[in-house]
């Protein structure tokens, strides 16, 4: 029996690896690994230390944020990408209303307010039937806390500052899952289907009544499309 892939998760923006604990958990025994994108503020440069600690083939799972490391991940190793899932992110840039929300976190972050971080993303990042969720609200919560406010800005400025990232979907040749919560605000679906559109034979899963953060509020489908995808 050939070795299975170990896989490597980057988390989303203000989340740690705890985004990912259904999912690693059931995997079993696969190797796998979190990688830290909290450490530096440009995507080439979280790109290049995910890939320095990374096995030499592997297969990557991004969410969010992670997606666009992900995105430069391959237009750098591709060869060692051996399966990629791309979960509730987009290959677009950002909107000029999308640049100065960011801008205005970052400035909140760069004075601490971590609460009001939280208390302005929250509704945005899940469906609109979980905002009651309390134990939902206290996970993204406390992973916001955890990464911390200098390293919310860092990968706030990075995801602004992100490079072109579209022209990277033709070229790549590793069997390819595009996922996405019907209701995603910050990455909707159709930014999921052009993306699904442009990889060659990639497969695209829409999970109806799940907002952007899809790992956490339908973890047992998400878990369910990565073991499959996985194999």
């Amino acid at each position: 029996m050939a070795e299975e892939l170990p896989v490597v998760f980057v988390p989303g923006l203000g989340c740690t690896a705890r985004l990912f604990a259904h999912q690693i958990a059931s995997l079993g025994e696969r190797r796998c690994r979190v990688a830290d994108h909290a450490r530096h503020d440009a995507i080439g440069a979280i790109a290049e230390s995910v890939l320095a600690e990374a096995p030499e083939r592997f297969a990557l799972v991004g969410l969010s944020m992670g997606g666009y490391v992900a995105f430069e991940i391959l237009r750098r190793a591709p060869d060692r990408v051996a399966r990629l899932a791309l979960l509730d992110t987009t290959a677009e840039p950002d909107t000029e209303e999308g640049r100065a929300r960011r801008r205005t976190l970052i400035a909140a972050a760069r004075k601490n307010k971590l609460g009001s971080i939280h208390q302005a993303t929250f509704a945005r990042y899940v469906d609109l039937t979980r905002e009651g969720d309390a134990a939902l609200e206290a996970l993204v919560r406390e992973m916001l806390f955890e990464t911390g406010a200098p390293a919310f800005a860092r990968q706030m400025t990075a995801i602004l500052t992100r490079p072109e990232q579209a022209s990277v979907l033709p070229g790549l040749r590793c069997p390819t899952l595009v996922l996405v919560g019907e209701n995603d605000l910050p990455t909707p679906p159709e930014h999921a289907r052009r993306m699904a559109a442009a990889i060659p034979d990639a497969r695209l899963v829409v999970l109806p009544g799940v907002g952007h953060l899809s790992a956490i509020e339908a973890p047992e489908a998400v878990s369910a499309e990565l073991v499959a995808f996985l194999g």
